[in-house]
C-alpha cells in the first residue's frame, strides 16, 4: 500500500513538475516576444524618416532680378493650367502636411493675409509660381497655411566681382562668366518655346550649379576673396532657409514640401543629405 501511494504521489509531482515547466516556457516565451515586438517598434520610429519634397522651380512670374536675364514662360494658357491642375493633384497625393515657400520669413503675417484671400481670384489673375503651385496644392490639401523661410539679409556683390576680375586682369575668367551666363539664357530660352510647363520644371528641377565653385569663386587677386565672399552668401541664405525647415518641421509632420528657386533647392539638398532625419522625394517621382 505505502508504495502505491509513493508511486502516485510521485507521479502527482512528475506531473506538477511538467506543468510548472511548461507555464515556465510560455511565460518566457511571451516576454521574449514582447521585447522583441517593443524593441522593433522603438527601432522603427527611431529610423522612420520625414520625407521632403524640393520642388525647385524657375520664377513664372519673371521679375528680371537674376544676373542670368532669361524670358518669362506663360503659365496663364489653357494648356498650363491644366498641367498645373494636373502637378497639384499628384502634390495632393503625395500628401505633404507642410508646405514652405519662398518668402521673407519676417513677414510670415503677411503670407497669412495673402493665403486668406479669395483662391479662385489669385489663381486666374496671379502667375506667382507661389500662387500657381504652392497655393493651389495647399486648398487641395485643406491646410490652414503656408509657410515663410526666405531669409533676405544677404548680399550677392556680382558687380563688384566681375570689376575685382578685371582688376586682377583675370581675362580668360570674365571670358568663362559671360559664356556661362549666355549659354545658360540661350538654352532656356530655347527651352521654354518647345517644353511643356511640366516638362521644363523637371528639367529646371535639378540645375547645374558649378558656376559658384569653378568660376566665382576664383575672382579677385590672391588677397581679395569678393569671389567667395559671393559663394559663402549665397550659401548662408540657403543655410538659413534650410535652419528655418528644420525649425518649423514638427515630430507630427511626415511629409513637407518645399518650394524654391531651383538654385536654393539644389544647395538645401546637400543640407537634407547630411540629415539622417529626413528622405529626399524627387518631383519626377511624384509627378509621374
Amino acid at each position: 500500500m505505502e508504495s502505491g501511494v509513493c508511486q502516485k504521489t510521485k507521479k502527482h509531482f512528475n506531473s506538477s513538475d511538467t506543468f510548472a515547466m511548461n507555464l515556465k516556457q510560455i511565460i518566457m516565451q511571451k516576454i521574449i516576444l514582447l521585447l522583441v515586438l517593443t524593441t522593433f517598434n522603438l527601432t522603427f520610429a527611431q529610423t522612420k524618416k520625414k520625407q521632403i519634397l524640393l520642388f525647385g522651380s524657375f520664377h513664372f512670374e519673371n521679375p528680371g532680378l537674376d544676373v542670368a536675364k532669361v524670358n518669362t514662360f506663360n503659365v496663364m494658357t489653357d494648356k498650363s493650367q491644366k498641367e498645373l491642375e494636373n502637378i497639384t493633384d499628384k502634390i495632393k497625393k503625395f500628401g505633404p502636411d507642410k508646405i514652405f515657400v519662398e518668402w521673407n520669413y519676417q513677414k510670415q503675417a503677411k503670407l497669412d493675409q495673402f493665403f486668406a484671400k479669395n483662391t479662385d481670384s489669385l489663381l486666374k489673375n496671379d502667375s506667382d509660381e507661389r500662387v500657381q503651385v504652392a497655393l493651389r496644392s495647399a486648398k487641395k490639401l485643406g491646410l490652414k497655411k503656408l509657410y515663410a523661410i526666405d531669409y533676405n539679409e544677404t548680399d550677392f556683390p556680382y558687380d563688384s566681382l566681375v570689376k575685382q576680375m578685371k582688376t586682377a586682369n583675370q581675362f580668360d575668367l570674365i571670358k568663362k562668366n559671360e559664356e556661362t551666363m549666355k549659354d545658360y539664357e540661350t538654352d532656356f530660352n530655347a527651352k521654354i518655346t518647345k517644353y511643356s510647363l511640366t516638362q521644363l520644371l523637371l528639367d529646371v528641377n535639378k540645375p547645374d550649379l558649378s558656376w559658384y565653385l569653378q568660376t566665382a569663386i576664383k575672382g579677385g587677386k590672391t588677397d581679395n576673396f569678393v569671389g567667395a565672399f559671393l559663394v559663402s552668401e549665397w550659401y548662408r541664405r540657403n543655410l538659413y532657409m534650410y535652419a528655418l525647415i528644420t525649425k518649423l518641421t514638427e515630430s507630427k509632420d511626415d511629409k513637407i514640401m518645399v518650394l524654391l528657386g531651383a538654385g536654393h533647392t539644389e544647395i538645401i539638398r546637400e543640407f537634407v543629405e547630411h540629415n539622417p532625419d529626413f528622405e529626399i522625394v524627387e518631383l519626377a517621382t511624384v509627378l509621374k
